[in-house]
């Protein structure tokens, strides 16, 4: 197996130190700030501010690896400010900006942050009430009015640190506090050298320069983002621009034309559905099938999708329809799907390159050892990547490893003899009918979001005879479900559905019925985290008690609302 080594130059704040001296007038991150307008802030502007928050931080006398946190959307000032964090000698807590004021006050509490940034936020009420008084607060540009101190005023008004400022690889960079689909967010413990390390294996597999081009949109807060947009274009020198908001974020793509792009299941299923809804699949596949025709429509398409530049794209976080894969696949769009978690850098297994493959999350990076537990199924992997701890958590942290060193990952999944991983699901998640017949809900969840009306579900039915299935409608279909005409015709499509995913499924995995949910599962309302992936247990917490009146209906559909 191929050795991958970590250098110092590697670690992020060297990176900055090399990309201002050699690519200083280059512009490093673009900012959307309203109205169409952009902010530029080239590699030298970027170290300059970073160095000169960092000199605050370090004004206010904290002890070297205190916590400092950072709360908002995705903007080029949250990333500065992390920077700024680790310049000074501490260490960064990203934290979601949907989560709640109890887990936003939870968090501050355990991680014992000194501080806490507050960046691009929908509304207030969350910082007011979680966020203790007398914790200072430093307001990144963009973000709501609050009682604060001012990025801006801070860097005109304090002294940049000289030279070249540096942590050893071995010292803790940042904790990550878990969105989690149970329980407490728990602080993963990762060190410069973990990340760096992350990036070096997965960048030997996929290749990054100076001339790529990244967009980023999802939660900075959570691994994937922070590794394949922060931590790589800070090794590779590449160009982050930042989405506005979701009711811009196409003309954002348009905009930066990714040479790179990441995104979860769920919105490369609207993508696609999105284009069918312009052009019906059948047309489009038979357009597609066309010599000269079909390429003109494909370099269209991706066009639209500000995807034509894009020579890297990835999915992950949650399980990635086949069909899906293949789609795009078709379209002319080289999508790999990879897999990771917050615990080991995001960083394990990924498709290769121009595979075909489906129904695989591919061969372990450069580095990344495997196995499956021979009793419980479950995926394990160890690698440099690893996290150190659960932070201020000894027991968990000691439940997360087997005695050998390996990570229990959760996942249930196989092996095939060429080495290729294929994920069944959840260990916790597989759940046993009445009949005492076990259902492992992920595959067939992958099969029903394929309708064009469904955009999220949970398959449940622990004790039931035969399970069932929340699906989520998408926001136009809950629109046509509002006259008694739209509503039939949904649930003649949905029942439609349901006869065809019955029909690939074993006896005991047969669903009795879907229940169509019209009001969307949000990170705000707590139904999905802020990757969103269906956070099961809430799920069932608070439709269990209609499961009973539903399936006594006797019907194929039947409208959750109604409950």
């Amino acid at each position: 197996m191929t050795t991958i080594t970590v250098s110092p130059g590697d670690l992020p704040l060297q990176c900055l130190y090399r990309w201002e001296k050699e690519r200083g007038p280059q512009v490093y991150l673009t900012q959307p700030t309203g109205g169409g307008a952009v902010l530029d802030i080239t590699w030298a502007q970027a170290a300059q501010q970073v160095r000169c928050m960092a000199g605050w931080l370090q004004s206010q006398g904290w002890p070297q690896g205190s916590r400092v946190a950072i709360i908002g959307k995705n903007s080029a000032h949250w990333i500065l400010a992390d920077l700024a964090i680790v310049m000074a000698g501490y260490v960064s807590v990203p934290i979601y900006p949907t989560f709640n004021a109890e887990a936003l006050a939870y968090i501050l509490a355990h991680s014992e942050a000194k501080a806490l940034f507050v960046g691009k936020m929908d509304d207030t009420a969350n910082i007011k009430n979680g966020v203790p008084s007398g914790l200072p607060l430093v307001a990144l540009p963009l973000a709501p009015a609050l009682a604060a101190l001012q990025w801006a005023d801070l860097v005109k008004n304090n002294a940049p640190l000289s030279g070249q400022p540096v942590a050893d690889g071995d010292q803790t960079s940042t904790i990550i506090y878990t969105s989690g689909t149970t329980g407490k967010p728990k602080g993963v413990v990762h060190t410069f050298n973990t990340m760096a390390w992350g990036v070096s294996s997965a960048t030997h597999r996929v290749r990054m320069d100076v001339n790529d081009r990244y967009i980023s949109y999802l939660p900075l807060a959570h691994v994937a983002e922070r590794m394949l947009v922060e931590q790589a274009s800070l090794r590779y020198g590449g160009r982050i621009f930042f989405a506005e908001s979701l009711d811009t974020f196409l003309m954002d793509l348009q905009r930066a034309r990714p040479t790179i792009f990441f995104s979860v299941p769920r919105l490369w299923v609207k993508f696609q559905q999105g284009i069918h809804g312009k052009i019906p699949a059948p047309k489009l596949k038979r357009l597609l099938g066309l010599p000269l025709i079909g390429n003109l429509v494909r370099k269209k398409i991706l066009k639209g999708l500000g995807l034509d530049q894009c020579r890297i794209a990835a999915g992950g976080a949650a399980p990635m329809p086949a069909d899906v894969l293949q789609w795009y696949r078709n379209l002319g769009l080289d999508l790999i799907e990879v897999y990771g978690m917050t615990e080991n850098s995001g960083v394990s297994h990924s498709t290769l390159p121009g595979s075909r493959q489906t129904g695989s999350v591919g061969l372990p990076y450069t580095g990344v050892e495997s196995r499956v537990d021979v009793e419980t199924g479950e995926i394990q992997m160890r690698c440099p990547a690893l996290m150190k701890a659960y932070y201020r958590e000894e027991a968990q942290t000691a439940e997360a490893f087997t005695t050998d060193g390996w990570l229990r990952t959760g996942d249930k999944g196989q092996i095939d003899a060429q080495g290729f991983l294929s994920i069944t699901g959840r260990v916790k998640d597989i759940f046993k009918t009445s009949k005492g017949k076990y259902v492992a809900p992920a595959p067939i969840e992958d099969r029903l979001v394929l309708h064009p009306d469904i955009e999220a579900c949970a398959v449940t039915g622990a004790n039931l005879a035969q399970p069932l299935a929340l699906v989520m409608l998408s926001p136009d279909a809950v629109a046509r479900s509002q006259s008694s005409e739209g509503r039939q015709t949904l649930s003649t499509s949905l029942q439609l559905h349901l006869q065809a995913v019955n029909a690939m499924l074993e006896p005991h995995e047969k669903l009795d019925c879907l229940a169509a949910v019209t009001t969307a599962w949000t990170p705000e309302n707590g139904f999905v985290t802020p990757t969103l992936k269906v956070k099961r247990n809430k799920v069932e917490e608070v439709y269990a008690p209609h499961f009973a009146s539903w399936l006594a209906q006797g019907r194929p559909v039947v409208w959750a609302d109604a409950s």
